[in-house]
């Protein structure tokens, strides 16, 4: 389905929405003609679907499933484009000490059930059994065959913290050497910009009010950025009057408390898609901290009192 907004000037703003990766994606490109727009959307289109058959994990005959079947046994020849996601998220992993893992596939499902029936936590033991599969120091790559090799049988990856922000780059990417000046690309929340609106305006954000999800409580200049928000708002159980996010700290199996939200926002989807919810993970001081080291990159932390932080460079964004 595809709809218009339309300014005095001519120019348009050309929306589809579809289901891609599992996820609900939002393709808008601003522009005067409609059918011409249509067909740079059909095209960026096309290279998330390509993105979602590289990565899937729901087919058997994805890169993917084939790395992680061949887990503890041997080496899988990648294409250059998927050896480099990998070797980029274990970038990722060792500057956020592993709270970043694509190895968590192999996590036991049955562990974690986030609903309003689980009323306990599993024991530390249990947990930590559960995540014993986790860890990023064994994938080990060879650069001169291109190959992945997962050491442990039973390990798995799988690219549900990168993917959907690496597709939203390339999906962008695409529009921008078609000619698109002005567009956003929103893979499930995670969103990238460039250009302007169609009244020459920035294009902006709201980060919400986390008890009001529908409220936002201040509004972000976002043009030529990504931003991605992990939140603990959508699932999450409380056991003893404890709220306990979705997220689970790959280190030790259990989920995390303290933080309702944490916004990412720098010039890379997939970066600040993958950077999301380590920080949750981290926490507030060391996750600040570790943003506050890095370039270009700018954080907003919501803790459960609802007190909202920032990192000190923020102003990239003002």
């Amino acid at each position: 389905m595809m709809h218009s907004n339309s300014p005095a000037d001519g120019a348009l703003v050309h929306r589809q929405v579809l289901k891609l990766m599992g996820n609900r994606f939002e393709f808008s490109v601003v522009g005067e003609n409609k059918e011409e727009a249509e067909n740079h959307i059909q095209a960026a289109i096309a290279e998330v679907s390509r993105i979602e058959k590289l990565l899937t994990t729901f087919s058997d005959d994805s890169v993917t499933n084939e790395i992680n079947r061949q887990a503890g046994i041997r080496p899988v020849a990648v294409d250059k484009e998927v050896f480099h996601l990998i070797k980029r998220s274990l970038k990722i992993s060792a500057l956020t000490q592993g709270a970043f893992d694509i190895s968590y596939g192999g996590i036991d499902k049955s562990l974690w059930n986030f609903d309003v029936n689980m009323k306990s936590l599993p024991s530390p033991h249990l947990a930590k059994k559960a995540v014993r599969l986790i860890n990023y120091r064994n994938i080990i790559l060879d650069d001169s065959a291109t190959t992945i090799f997962l050491k442990e049988v039973g390990m798995r990856i799988g690219f549900g913290g990168i993917g959907k922000g690496y597709a939203a780059d390339r999906a962008k990417s695409i529009l921008q050497n078609r000619g698109v000046k002005s567009g956003i690309v929103n893979a499930a929340g995670d969103l990238i910009t460039w250009g302007t609106q169609p009244n020459g305006k920035p294009w902006t954000i709201g980060i919400a009010d986390p008890d009001h999800a529908s409220t936002p409580f201040s509004t972000l200049n976002i043009s030529n950025m990504a931003i991605a928000t992990s939140g603990n708002y959508e699932k999450y159980a409380i056991i003893d009057g404890k709220k306990y996010s979705h997220t689970i700290d790959p280190l030790t199996g259990l989920p995390i408390t303290g933080l309702k939200s944490v916004s990412i926002i720098c010039p890379s989807a997939e970066l600040a898609d993958a950077m999301a919810t380590p920080v949750m993970i981290m926490g507030k001081k060391v996750g600040l901290d570790l943003i506050n080291q890095m370039q270009q990159i700018a954080c907003v932390i919501i803790d459960e009192h609802h007190q909202v932080f920032c990192s000190n460079n923020i102003n990239i964004i003002n």
